[in-house]
């Protein structure tokens, strides 16, 4: 069985997936960026999922040494059977459509963008290194148990004020994106990693879930009560493209909020 290599394996999305490979009796290595072995052992299937989130617009640096530079030198030096890019379907906000090959705009002056910029440098390199069986896996707002307020995630945060007894929504109620469940993305990421076909895959539910629907869920959850700062803006981003992923593994997407 060949074995796999989880960068950035503890993180939420990371942490998740070692588990699972575990429980499949998988061999699973998950090293510090700066262990000397990445580049002396054989890495099997690798993913990458070192990445920063909430945070990236104060860490500019930070975020593009993860993105970009560690990958850099990973796509270099280190010897793989496979290796899944975990990049983001934010890269799909300023375009007019949500499949794999929407073409995409990004705004370098703004600071915001910055995020979406390195995640595309990230992979650009996977495209150029030359290396075989390289892809690129676009993850929506991953959600599910063990997610950290902290990390800027809505539903993470949402929770943490239900858990408080109100929670206060800063964006208009009918307000909605693509989630997929964190159970979903474990699953499909060893889909992709062993037997992926193309080179980028979406993996998201398919399905928007509103403001409303979640502050509803956390209220029937935790007890808590909800309202809306009056006057708060809408934001409606379109559902994510997932065909390929469907017609590749006949997979079916969970709601995200069954958990």
């Amino acid at each position: 069985m060949t074995p796999w290599t989880v960068l950035g394996g503890r993180g939420f999305v990371g942490s998740r997936l070692v588990d699972h490979l575990r429980s499949k009796g998988a061999e699973v290595w998950v090293p510090d960026r700066e262990d000397g072995a990445l580049w002396r052992r054989e890495l099997g299937h690798v993913v990458y999922c070192i990445g920063l989130t909430g945070d990236f617009r104060h860490r500019p640096f930070d975020t593009m040494e993860a993105h970009v530079g560690v990958l850099s030198r990973v796509l270099q030096q280190a010897r793989f059977d496979t290796l899944t890019y975990l990049s983001s379907t934010r890269l799909y906000m300023e375009s007019a459509r949500t499949d794999e090959d929407a073409p995409l705009s990004v705004q370098p002056a703004d600071p915001s963008d910055l995020y979406n910029l390195s995640k595309l440098a990230g992979e650009a390199l996977c495209h150029a290194s030359g290396r075989d069986r390289v892809r690129v896996a676009r993850l929506s707002n991953v959600v599910g148990p063990g997610m950290d307020p902290a990390s800027g995630n809505f539903v993470a945060s949402l929770i943490a004020e239900a858990k408080s007894g109100h929670i206060v929504l800063r964006s208009h109620p009918d307000s909605g994106k693509d989630y997929v469940h964190i159970d979903d993305v474990v699953d499909w990421l060893v889909l992709i990693g062993e037997r992926g076909q193309h080179n980028v895959y979406n993996v998201a539910s398919g399905r928007s879930v509103s403001h409303r629907q979640w502050a509803e869920w956390c209220a029937e959850r935790f007890g808590c009560n909800w309202s809306a700062l009056e006057g708060a803006s809408q934001q409606n981003f379109q559902p994510i493209e997932i065909h390929r992923l469907q017609s590749e593994f006949r997979v079916r997407a969970r709601h995200a909020q069954e958990w």
